[in-house]
């Protein structure tokens, strides 16, 4: 084992204060969780995290304080988007540890069994946790990917065949709140007539609450601004930032690639939301529609 250097000690306090953080926040969370497997999963991992402390603490001989800013911003998480997200989010963030780690090995011998065990946890434990929400996440999808397609086209289309951003905003919310009761109650058979484990009144509420979170981002530029033309280009923002986060969301827990996703759905909605731009305007042109 070879002496360690300066810079070697500094990456290694690094990793130790990262190890102390995090068990604290695994040590939180398993307090805070009610499902009895996913609180033994996550109380693991927060021990392996604090073995892994007292090893690194070994060669560098001081303790290290925690991240508090990162401790908070990981629980704060976990309330708002979920455990699975919080945890898959944090530990995805370690991927560019894996080359220290076999650097390291040169200096501390355990390194390469610390660096097994992080794989695990990402690769095993945290695909065991149990979280409802992600059971019907295929129902967000299919009320926020309905919503965002469908809306963008017909706001686009109202648009430039009314030419009048409080008309295009009244006839879009009666449009949206029909179509999400309407997605609703189609989610609510499709999921009763599939049978399985999902509830078909929780599968129908959660598209609901995504088609109408998105009508509500969607519709709000048109009742709130006279400028018609910057309703449209502000719905079309709301629309992409809605994309963006649910899809780096939907990345993450699934642990599918961000970037093609992303593209598709923008280049689905904006496609959508063109086509029926041009619609609009044809048709002003041959009803001869003026308002």
């Amino acid at each position: 084992m070879r002496m360690m250097d300066e810079g070697t000690r500094r990456t290694i306090l690094s990793f130790q204060k990262n190890e102390i953080t995090e068990h604290l926040i695994y040590k939180r969370l398993s307090d805070i969780v009610k499902h009895k497997r996913n609180r033994e999963i996550i109380k693991k991992i927060s021990e392996d995290e604090l073995r892994h402390y007292n090893i690194w603490k070994k060669y560098t001989g001081r303790d290290v304080k925690p991240g508090k800013i990162k401790y908070l911003f990981y629980i704060l998480i976990s309330r708002l988007f979920g455990i699975t997200f919080s945890l898959k989010l944090m530990e995805s963030g370690e991927e560019g540890a894996q080359e220290a780690y076999d650097k390291l090995i040169l200096f501390v011998l355990e390194a390469g069994k610390i660096k097994e065990e992080e794989i695990e946890h990402e690769s095993h434990l945290l695909r065991m946790i149990d979280e409802e929400k992600l059971k019907y996440i295929g129902s967000v999808v299919l009320g926020l990917n309905d919503a965002l397609v469908e809306l963008t086209g017909t706001l686009a289309g109202l648009t430039f065949a009314l030419q009048n951003a409080k008309l295009v905003g009244v006839a879009g919310l009666i449009t949206g709140i029909a179509a999400s009761l309407s997605m609703a109650a189609s989610e609510y058979l499709s999921t009763k007539t599939e049978g399985g484990a999902k509830s078909p009144l929780k599968a129908s509420f959660y598209t609901l609450v995504a088609y109408v979170s998105a009508v509500v981002v969607l519709i709000l530029p048109f009742l709130l601004l006279q400028n018609y033309i910057i309703c449209l280009l502000l719905t079309l923002i709301g629309a992409v930032t809605l994309i963006f986060f649910f899809t780096f969301y939907f990345s993450v827990v699934r642990e599918i690639r961000f970037r093609e996703r992303f593209i598709e759905m923008v280049s689905i909605s904006l496609g959508v939301a063109t086509l029926s731009f041009i619609i609009g305007l044809i048709v002003r042109r041959l009803l001869g529609i003026d308002i």
